[in-house]
């Protein structure tokens, strides 16, 4: 895996634009008492991001791959961060919100159990340092989505 990280350049602030390997690009920039002008996230929001977005779809592949009916999810997270430098993550709580028909607790809790202990790369890499709690809501939909 690779990506690029390129300056915007003085007239942007702290502005730089990340490219991955597969050639998609993101926008980042500072907080404005560091330079920057807030037009975008900041790195380690990106982080954050990533971490969520690679339990999400953890989450739901082991749903569809048990052949539950899931038709939404979504993770909130909220992360502490240390007080000095480095600021790096001291805790981050991941929160799903699950939809679906009929999806029982058992199925939704060992689906977040297996991303977060199995699967999802960047939260297993991230618990090494970090102190992570996980919650849950189901949300019956009642009817299996088309």
């Amino acid at each position: 895996m690779e990506c690029t990280v390129r300056w915007v350049g003085p007239q942007a602030g702290m502005s730089f634009i990340g490219e991955s390997g597969t050639h998609h690009a993101v926008l980042m920039d500072g907080a404005p008492e560091a330079g920057g002008r807030n037009l975008a996230p900041r790195p380690m929001e990106l982080v954050l991001m990533g971490t969520g977005g690679c339990t999400a779809f953890d989450v739901v592949m082991i749903l569809q791959k048990g052949r539950h009916a899931v038709s939404d999810c979504e993770v909130r997270l909220s992360a502490k961060r240390a007080d000095s430098d480095p600021k790096v993550f001291t805790d981050i709580h991941f929160h799903f919100i699950v939809s679906g028909d009929q999806l029982s607790e058992v199925a939704v809790e060992r689906a977040v159990k297996l991303s977060h202990e199995k699967y999802c790369s960047a939260s297993i890499m991230l618990a090494h340092s970090v102190q992570m709690t996980h919650s849950f809501e189901i949300i019956d939909t009642g009817a299996t989505p088309s």
